[in-house]
């Protein structure tokens, strides 16, 4: 089962329609998810226990420049590029 956060400013508006977009390209790809969300703050301290952590691309610099498992989405409603990002982090 893969871990995958998502975050945004206050973990409570975007990172809860990102969350929903990241439940639907994991089933539609058959994969196994625990997905949680939370504020930018709490994900900075916590993100190495994910596989993957979506943000807002704006929110994306907040995180260490070396991070290979952030992902800064540009349009949070696009499961295309979430499902991009799975396909490259994950290399499913």
């Amino acid at each position: 089962m893969y871990k995958v956060l998502a975050a945004c400013g206050a973990g409570i508006g975007s990172s809860m329609i990102i969350k929903k977009k990241i439940k639907n390209v994991f089933d539609k790809l058959g994969l196994e998810v625990e997905i949680t969300h939370e504020s930018l703050g709490t994900a900075q301290s916590s993100m190495d226990k994910y596989d993957i952590v979506f943000t807002l691309a704006a929110l994306a610099e907040n995180f260490p420049k070396d991070s290979k498992n952030v992902v800064g989405l540009k349009n949070i409603m696009s499961e295309g590029e979430i499902e991009e990002a799975v396909h490259r982090i994950l290399e499913v």
